[in-house]
C-alpha cells in the first residue's frame, strides 16, 4: 500500500515543477545537441536559389497573367471587384488630387478642401479641433507634399468607405447573434494577428500592383476594428433595456435602430476612429505595390538613405493620423452627450445651454455656406486650387533633417555603435546563430516542446504544423534569422514594457504624464519609426529591432500598467503591513498577480514587433522582410517573396497561438487561486 499510495505522490510533486524550469531544461538540451550537430540540415539558402515551391508560385502567377483577361474568374469576379475599387479610388482622386476632365488641376483644389476640412471637423467636434485640421492640412501644402498628401487621404478615405460599409452591418450581427459571434471571432483573430506586410503579395497575384490592391489590402486590415467594436458596443447594452424594447412592442428591426444602435452610437464612433487609423498605417505600406501617396515617398527615400526626405514625408503622415485621430475622437466625446431630449429642447428658450445650441445650428449653416464658397473658388480659380509656394518649408525640414543626421553621425556614432554592438554581438548574434546553425528539426522540437510547456497539447501541435509548414515554404534560414530579431526586440520591450508599465500601475502621476505620450506613439504608422532610427544607426538589422522596441513598447506598458493597478489595494497594504519593502511587493505580490497581464503583453508585443522586423527589411534588417520586398521589385523572385509573405503568417500564427494559450493558462491558475 505505502508503494501505491508513493506513485501519486511522485506524480503530483512533477506536475508541480514550474513551467519556467521545465522550459530553462529545454533550453539547457537544445545548446547541449548544438553542440554536437552544429551546422547541419540547416536548410539555408543562397539568396538568388529558389525551391520547387517558389517556381510554382512564379508558374501560377505567370499562368495568371496570361489568363487574366480570358478566365471566367477573372473575368466576371476578381476584375470587376478590382474595376470598382479602382473607379471608387479614382473617382476620390479626380475631386482632391489628381487633374481629370481636361482640366488641370483637381474638382476641388486645396482651398476648398480645407474648407471642408474644417467645416467638417468643426460640425462633429469643435473649434479647436476644426483649427487643428485646417493647420494640418495647410502645413501639407507647405510641406510641398500637397498632392501626395491627398492621394494619400484619397486611398484612406475608399479603405474606410468600404471597410465601414462591411464592417458594421457584420459588427451588428456579431453583437445579435452569437452563433454570428463565434464564427467570425476565429477570423478576425487571425486577420488582426497578420503583419501587414503579408497582405501585399498574395494580393497582387490576383488584383496586380496598384491603387485596387492596395485598397484592398487596407480593407482587410482596417475590417476587423469596425466589426469588433461595433459587435462589442451592441453586446454591452443592458440586457434588461433590449427586453424592455421587446416587451413594449418594438420589432427585431425598431429595437435595433430606436434602440441598440443610438445606445453604442459612442463606441461605434470610436470604431470607426480605430479603421481610419488602422487604414492610414497600411495605406502608407501599401506603397510597396505601387500605391500612389505619402508612403512611396517614404519607401524611396528609405531605399536611398535620404534621411531628410524621409522625416518629411514622414512627418506628413504623422500630422494626418493626428488629426484624423482628433476629429474622430472629438465625435466620439460629442455623440456621447447625444442630442438633446426633447424636454432639454423645450427649455432651449430660457437654458444657456439651449441658448448655445440654436446659435450653433445658425453658426454651422453660416459654415456650411462658407464651406461651399471656398469649393467654388477651389473649382474656379488657379490660385485657389494649386497650392501656392513651391514647398519651401518642407526643404527647410529636409535640410534640418540632413543637418541633424550628420550632427548625430560625427558625435553620438561613438555611443550609438557602442550600443548597436552591444546588443548585436552580446545578444542577436549568438541567438541568430544559436537558430540558424543549429538542424531545422532541433529548433523545431524546441519550438513544440516550448509550445506545449507553456500553451498546452493545441499550441504544441500548431506549433508543430506551423515548422512543419515552415520547412515546406524553403525558407527556413532567413524565418530563422526573422524569429532572432523577434525575440531579441521582444525581450527588450518587455524589459521596458515591466520597468515603465510597474511605474504607472503604481503612481496615478507617472501613469497621467506618460499615458498621453504613449497614446500619441500608437497614432503613428509603422513607417514612421524607421525613419530617425535610420539617421541614428545607418541601415542595420539593429535598426529594425530598436525601431520595433519603440514601436511596441506603448502597447505593452499600458497593459503591464493596468495589470498592476487591477491588484487588489489590500492585498498590497497587507503586504506592507507584513514589512514588505517596494522591491518585494512589486516582485512578490504585483507582478505574480499580474501575470495575466503580462502574458498579454507578451503576446500582443510579439506580434507587434514581428510587423515592424519584417518592415525594417527597407532598411537592412534582411531575412523574410528582404524577401517579400524584392519579391515585388524583381519578377524572377516574385515566388519567393509570396514563400517569404507565407513564412511571415506562420511565424504569427505560432507566436500568437503560444502566447494567447499562456495568457489563458495564467489566467485560470489565477482564478483557481483567488
Amino acid at each position: 500500500m505505502a508503494v501505491v499510495a508513493e506513485a501519486p505522490t511522485r506524480l503530483g510533486a512533477i506536475r508541480a515543477i514550474p513551467r519556467r524550469f521545465v522550459v530553462a531544461g529545454i533550453l539547457a538540451l537544445w545548446l547541449v545537441i548544438f553542440a554536437v550537430f552544429r551546422g547541419h540540415q540547416t536548410l539555408a539558402l543562397a539568396a538568388a536559389d529558389l525551391t520547387g515551391l517558389h517556381r510554382w508560385f512564379n508558374d501560377v502567377n505567370d499562368s495568371i497573367g496570361a489568363d487574366r483577361n480570358s478566365n471566367p474568374l477573372f473575368l466576371y469576379f476578381f476584375n470587376e471587384i478590382r474595376l470598382v475599387i479602382d473607379n471608387l479610388v479614382t473617382f476620390i482622386q479626380s475631386l482632391i488630387s489628381q487633374p481629370s476632365g481636361g482640366r488641370g488641376v483637381p474638382q476641388i483644389g486645396w482651398l476648398g478642401v480645407v474648407g471642408i476640412v474644417g467645416y467638417l471637423s468643426w460640425a462633429l467636434g469643435n473649434v479647436r479641433v476644426a483649427l487643428l485640421a485646417m493647420a494640418g492640412f495647410t502645413f501639407f501644402g507647405l510641406q510641398g507634399l500637397w498632392q501626395e498628401s491627398m492621394d494619400t487621404l484619397a486611398l484612406t478615405l475608399s479603405a474606410v468607405f468600404v471597410s465601414l460599409l462591411i464592417g458594421i452591418p457584420l459588427g451588428v450581427w456579431a453583437g445579435m447573434s452569437d452563433r454570428a459571434h463565434r464564427i467570425m471571432t476565429p477570423f478576425l483573430d487571425f486577420m488582426q494577428t497578420m503583419p501587414t506586410f503579408v497582405y501585399l503579395a498574395p494580393l497582387t497575384l490576383f488584383f496586380l500592383i496598384g491603387p485596387a490592391s492596395a485598397t484592398i489590402a487596407t480593407l482587410i486590415y482596417a475590417a476587423p476594428p469596425a466589426i469588433r467594436i461595433t459587435a462589442h458596443a451592441i453586446r454591452t447594452v443592458p440586457e434588461t433595456t433590449v427586453e424592455a424594447a421587446y416587451s413594449l412592442g418594438s420589432t427585431r428591426r425598431q429595437t435595433l435602430t430606436k434602440v441598440l444602435l443610438p445606445m453604442s452610437k459612442r463606441t461605434v464612433v470610436m470604431g470607426i476612429n480605430q479603421t481610419i487609423m488602422a487604414a492610414l498605417a497600411m495605406v502608407t505600406i501599401a506603397a510597396l505595390i505601387d500605391a500612389p501617396g505619402l508612403g512611396k515617398t517614404v519607401v524611396k527615400a528609405l531605399q536611398s538613405l535620404d534621411v531628410g526626405t524621409a522625416f518629411n514625408a514622414g512627418l506628413a503622415i504623422v500630422v494626418m493620423a493626428i488629426v484624423l485621430d482628433r476629429v474622430t475622437t472629438a465625435a466620439s466625446e460629442r455623440s456621447a452627450t447625444g442630442v438633446p431630449s426633447a424636454a432639454g429642447r423645450g427649455r432651449t428658450a430660457g437654458h444657456p445651454g439651449g441658448r448655445f445650441l440654436k446659435w450653433r445650428r445658425h453658426l454651422l449653416v453660416a459654415g456650411g455656406v462658407a464651406a461651399a464658397v471656398l469649393v467654388y473658388l477651389s473649382h474656379t480659380y488657379v490660385w485657389a486650387a494649386e497650392f501656392p509656394g513651391e514647398g519651401g518649408t518642407g526643404s527647410t525640414i529636409a535640410s534640418a533633417a540632413d543637418t541633424v543626421t550628420t550632427w548625430a553621425q560625427d558625435h553620438l556614432s561613438g555611443m550609438t555603435n557602442a550600443l548597436r554592438d552591444a546588443v548585436t554581438n552580446g545578444l542577436l548574434n549568438p541567438f541568430q546563430t544559436l537558430l540558424t546553425d543549429s538542424p531545422w528539426w532541433l529548433v523545431g522540437a524546441v519550438l513544440v516542446a516550448v509550445g506545449a510547456v507553456l500553451g498546452g497539447r493545441r499550441a504544441g501541435v500548431t506549433a508543430g504544423l506551423c515548422v512543419a509548414l515552415l520547412v515546406g515554404t524553403g525558407m527556413w534560414s532567413d524565418s530563422m534569422t526573422t524569429l532572432a530579431s523577434t525575440a531579441v526586440a521582444t525581450v527588450l520591450v518587455m524589459v521596458l514594457g515591466v520597468v515603465v508599465g510597474v511605474w504607472m500601475g503604481r503612481s496615478p502621476m507617472a501613469d497621467r504624464l506618460i499615458r498621453p505620450t504613449l497614446d500619441a506613439a500608437q497614432v503613428m504608422p509603422p513607417f514612421v519609426y524607421l525613419v530617425p532610427f535610420l539617421a541614428l544607426f545607418g541601415a542595420t538589422r539593429f535598426t529594425a529591432i530598436v525601431a520595433a522596441v519603440v514601436y511596441a513598447a506603448p502597447v505593452t506598458m499600458k497593459i503591464i500598467a493596468d495589470g498592476v493597478r487591477a491588484v487588489p489595494e489590500t492585498t498590497v497594504e497587507a503586504a506592507t503591513a507584513a514589512g514588505s519593502n517596494t522591491w518585494q511587493i512589486i516582485t512578490k505580490v504585483q507582478l505574480p498577480m499580474s501575470r495575466s497581464a503580462l502574458a498579454l503583453a507578451v503576446n500582443q508585443g510579439l506580434i507587434y514587433v514581428l510587423s515592424m522586423v519584417v518592415v525594417g527589411g527597407l532598411v537592412g534588417a534582411g531575412a523574410l522582410g528582404y524577401d517579400v520586398v524584392a519579391g515585388f521589385s524583381q519578377g524572377e523572385l516574385y515566388g519567393k517573396g509570396l514563400a517569404a509573405g507565407l513564412a511571415i503568417v506562420l511565424l504569427g500564427v505560432m507566436f500568437d497561438g503560444i502566447t494567447q494559450a499562456a495568457a489563458r493558462r495564467t489566467t485560470a491558475v489565477n482564478g483557481r487561486r483567488h
